[in-house]
């Protein structure tokens, strides 16, 4: 196993540097040029809290967005994600840009991925991935080991409401804030060609940014993985997929395409 593999697996979260060559680079920044200019319905903008900056966030448009399919299956993070994971194969889940106009004070608070989603399991790998320089006090920080097994409870970042579950079953985040220094909190300076890959249930948060900051997101899903039903909205919500899979299933689904299979 890699020295890569190994961290992964240990702390949930792992920089991979020079993962990408510029020219898969290149397609990510012109497809999330694309996708500021023609959103989909699934897009959120938020302005920012003292009127200067703005995040935009979007999610599933590799089908209709060429450059993030043509990058995606231009690059090796899927071969990257089944050495990371141990898995035999590794599928597409989804995509999620993100975008942090200058001057974004607003964080993003501290939450897993996998609470609001509709797969269970634990071979699960995002690659998040800078298209501008990212400095370490912008970037993502994450809690070392706190992909363990514990569910914490997934919120809105808005009103800070319990988003899913009732309230009480599932525990809440911990006041990471409130005593950084109680907490193993990993974090990097990042250049684009670099990526930083964590486990959907490895707890992470990022601060505002003082310059633009277009990031691109890709959530890969490997051997154990399986369609999970919930009594609410996941996000993103892949609308009527509970028709064609049932809890438990494998995500065999042509929304789930596999990129990379050991052999």
């Amino acid at each position: 196993m890699s020295s890569a593999a190994e961290d992964f697996r240990r702390d949930g979260a792992v920089v991979l540097r020079d993962v990408l060559d510029a020219s898969v680079v290149d397609l990510l920044a012109t497809g999330v040029d694309r996708n500021l200019a023609e959103p989909s319905e699934l897009a959120i903008r938020t302005e920012g809290e003292d009127g200067t900056g703005a995040f935009f966030e979007d999610f599933c448009n590799w089908q209709r967005i060429d450059e993030f399919e043509r990058a995606i299956l231009r690059s090796d993070l899927g071969g990257i994600a089944g050495e990371l994971t141990g898995s035999s194969e590794i599928r597409l889940f989804h995509d999620h840009v993100l975008v942090k106009e200058p001057g974004t004070t607003t964080r993003t608070p501290w939450h897993q991925d996998q609470p609001y989603y509709c797969i269970d399991g634990s071979r699960t790998v995002s690659f998040w991935i800078p298209l501008d320089p990212v400095p370490r006090e912008s970037s993502l920080e994450f809690v070392a080991g706190s992909h363990g097994g514990t569910w914490y409870m997934p919120r809105t970042f808005v009103d800070d409401a319990p988003m899913v579950f009732e309230p009480g079953t599932l525990a809440e985040v911990p006041d990471v804030e409130a005593d950084r220094e109680a907490f193993e909190i990993l974090g990097w300076e990042l250049e684009p060609g670099d990526a930083v890959a964590f486990a959907m249930l490895t707890l992470h948060a990022a601060a505002g940014s003082r310059t633009r900051r277009r990031a691109f997101s890709l959530r890969l899903i490997g051997d154990d993985v399986t369609f999970a039903t919930r009594p609410h909205r996941t996000s993103p919500p892949f609308e009527g997929l509970e028709r064609e899979l049932a809890a438990g299933d494998a995500m065999d689904h042509p929304l789930f395409p596999v990129l990379w299979s050991r052999g």
